[in-house]
């Protein structure tokens, strides 16, 4: 009795409102969601020197307006059940919880950044000039947040690898860098600008609990961490391991650096096949 007269009373004096009241019991769906958020990563297989039957190092282009990867780049804001790759990545980033950033002058995961550095590099400070009360001009420093759809593509670091022991030829990633667009103060576009690189081992824990949007089937809802562990996703190889240590870009232009970027996935495939005999 008690209790319900303080609630009446809050109500009165605009401290509680009915919706604040009725909201903590609505469940937005029919039922609770329990998986995805409870879902536990699946760990690699041991891997000794001695069963590296062959290996190739590759790099990958991931470029998220593709409509096959349109679910790692939408929604570009936060909604309740979803949440983008970059958010994700990113908030993780900035509260230093579960993942660590890394510079991006290699990619070897040499030198690791602050919270600071990663706020410094993707935030903007711009000044506005506001006339106070008294017709002076005062400058107003205005922050502007990171927006995670500027993030249009993705660098991937991965190693294909044929375990004698097992007798599989699989792929496992080693590092991801948000790569974002930039553009001066008029609006033009100026390149590419990468962020940093995450080691993507340790951020398979944070992938594992993020849904990501299935066209077909809003109960059946995989994890970021499966898009990737099932490689459902397209990509372009824009580096390999080689001698001279460059880029497809650096010794092939136009439809010549798609073909080759196809050529190095052919031998991929080709050593994999020649194994077997059918």
């Amino acid at each position: 009795m008690k209790t319900i007269k303080l609630i009446v009373l809050l109500m009165v004096f605009g401290v509680v409102t009915p919706n604040t009241v009725s909201a903590q019991n609505v469940l937005d769906g029919i039922y609770i969601r329990e998986h995805a958020p409870s879902k536990r990563v699946i760990p690699y297989t041991p891997l000794r020197e001695a069963d590296v039957m062959w290996l190739k190092r590759i790099w990958r282009v991931i470029d998220l307006r593709e409509k096959i990867n349109q679910p790692l780049y939408f929604p570009t804001d936060k909604i309740m059940d979803r949440q983008s790759m970059t958010q994700l990545i990113y908030d993780a980033v900035i509260t230093g919880s579960t993942i660590t950033p890394y510079g991006t002058l290699d990619d070897e995961f040499t030198m690791t950044l602050t919270v600071a550095e990663v706020e410094a590099s993707t935030s903007k400070i711009d000044t506005e000039f506001i006339e106070d009360e008294y017709g002076d001009v005062q400058p107003i420093p205005i922050k502007e947040e990171f927006w995670p759809g500027s993030v249009k593509r993705y660098r991937l670091k991965e190693e294909w690898v044929f375990d004698n022991q097992k007798s599989v030829l699989e792929a496992r990633i080693i590092g991801m860098c948000p790569v974002a667009e930039k553009y001066d103060e008029n609006g033009e576009y100026k390149g590419e600008m990468p962020l940093f690189w995450i080691y993507f081992p340790e951020a398979r824990e944070a992938f594992a609990t993020v849904p990501v949007y299935n066209r077909g089937n809003d109960a059946e809802r995989r994890t970021l961490e499966d898009v990737i562990w099932k490689r459902m996703f397209s990509s372009y190889i824009y580096k390999t391991t080689n001698v001279y240590d460059r880029k497809i870009q650096d010794y092939k232009t136009d439809l010549d650096l798609l073909l080759e970027s196809k050529d190095i996935e052919n031998v991929i495939f080709d050593y994999e096949q020649d194994l077997w005999e059918y």
